[in-house]
C-alpha cells in the first residue's frame, strides 16, 4: 500500500485465537510488518496454552472473549474496536500477511465494503479434500440462492469497511460466521471483490479447530436459515409448489373416477388432497408476508449502513503533504 493512503486510514487487524501459541506470534509480526500503521488485536477465546503470552510478546493488543466460538469472538471484536478499515485473519499462520496492503488498498481505492481472499493452496496438506469439497458445495449453494459470484465463501482472510462492520448484526456463534459475512454483503448488494492469496499448511504444533462434518452441517443449516430469512418468497414458494404437486397427484385418480362413475369412492383421500392444497396456499401466503418483512429489514440495515462513510481516498494535497 502506498504511504499516503496508509497513513490517512485507521486500520485494525483482528485475529481471533484459540490455542494458537505455535503461530500467533508470526501472524502478529507479519501483519505489523505488512501494515505498520495498523493496530493488531488478538482476542483469545479461552486458550489453555501460551497464546496470550506469545501474542503480547509480538506486540498485539490482547483481549479475551469467554463465550466459545469464532462467531462470538468476531461479534465482540466488531462491537469493541473502532477503525476505518478492518482486516480479519485467522491466527493459524495459513494466510499470507503480505497480501494485506494490497487488499486494503483495493478496498480504499475502489470504495468497496468487502475484499475477500480466495485461497490458492501451497502444500499438499494445506487444504484438506473434505474442506475443499465442502467449500465448493457451500459456495455454489450461496451463488444459486443469492445470485452472485462468490469464489470462496468460507475464507477466513477478509478486509472490511467500517460501514460493513457497524451494520452487520452478528448472529453466528461458530465457524458459520464466514457464511453470514458473505450473505450480509450479498443481501445488501454491497460493493465486494475477491483476490487470490496463497494458503499454506499449518505449522507444527497447530491443529485445526474445524470439524469437517459437524461444522459443515452447521454451515449448511445456516445457509438454509439465511435463505428462509433473506429470500422467503423463493423459499416458501418451493414448499408451495411441492405441496401443490402432491395434492394434484392425489386428486387426479379421484377426478378420473368421478368423471367415469360420478362417485367419489376414496373420500378420505379427497379430504387429504384438499388439506394439502390449503397448506400450499398458506405456504405461498407466508412467503409473500415474510418477503415484505424482509424488505423492511433490508431497508433498516441499509440505513444503518449509510450512517457510516466509506474509507476516504487521499486527496492530492494530502498525498503531497504525506510525501
Amino acid at each position: 500500500m502506498s504511504a499516503p493512503t496508509a497513513s490517512l486510514v485507521r486500520i485494525a487487524v483482528l485475529v481471533p485465537c484459540l490455542n494458537e501459541e505455535a503461530e500467533v506470534a508470526s501472524v502478529v509480526r507479519g501483519m505489523r510488518a505488512a501494515l505498520p500503521q495498523a493496530t493488531v488485536y488478538v482476542y483469545d477465546n479461552g486458550s489453555t496454552d501460551r497464546t496470550v503470552e506469545r501474542a503480547r510478546e509480538a506486540g498485539a493488543v490482547v483481549e479475551r472473549e469467554a463465550l466459545r466460538g469464532k462467531g462470538n469472538v468476531v461479534r465482540r471484536m466488531f462491537a469493541d474496536i473502532e477503525a476505518d478499515v478492518y482486516v480479519l485473519v485467522d491466527g493459524d499462520g495459513t494466510y499470507d500477511a503480505s497480501q494485506a496492503p494490497g487488499m486494503v488498498q483495493r478496498l480504499v481505492d475502489d470504495r468497496l465494503d468487502l475484499v475477500s481472499a480466495v485461497r490458492v493452496t501451497k502444500g499438499a496438506n494445506a487444504y484438506r479434500a473434505g474442506h475443499r469439497l465442502g467449500n465448493t458445495l457451500i459456495s455454489g449453494t450461496i451463488r444459486r440462492i443469492f445470485g452472485d459470484h462468490v469464489g470462496d465463501a468460507l475464507s477466513g482472510y477478509r478486509v472490511f469497511s467500517r460501514r460493513f462492520v457497524k451494520s452487520f448484526p452478528v448472529l453466528a456463534t461458530g465457524f458459520e460466521i464466514e457464511t453470514e459475512l458473505t450473505v450480509h454483503a450479498l443481501a445488501l448488494r454491497m460493493a465486494i471483490a475477491e483476490v487470490e492469496s496463497v494458503y499454506t499448511e499449518r505449522g507444527a504444533g497447530s491443529a485445526s479447530k474445524l470439524h469437517t462434518f459437524r461444522d459443515g452441517f452447521r454451515i449448511l443449516g445456516t445457509i438454509l436459515k439465511l435463505a428462509k430469512e433473506e429470500r422467503p418468497l423463493a423459499f416458501f414458494s418451493l414448499f408451495a409448489v411441492g405441496l401443490a404437486g402432491l395434492s394434484i397427484g392425489l386428486a387426479v385418480p379421484i377426478f378420473e373416477e368421478y368423471s367415469r362413475s360420478g362417485l367419489v369412492p376414496r373420500f378420505p383421500t379427497a379430504i387429504l388432497s384438499s388439506a394439502i392444497m390449503i397448506l400450499a396456499f398458506l405456504a405461498l401466503a407466508c412467503g409473500f408476508v415474510l418477503d415484505s418483512v424482509t424488505r423492511g429489514r433490508h431497508e433498516m440495515k441499509r440505513l444503518h449502513y449509510l450512517r457510516e462513510s466509506a474509507p476516504a481516498r487521499a486527496t492530492a494535497s494530502e498525498q503531497a503533504r504525506e510525501t
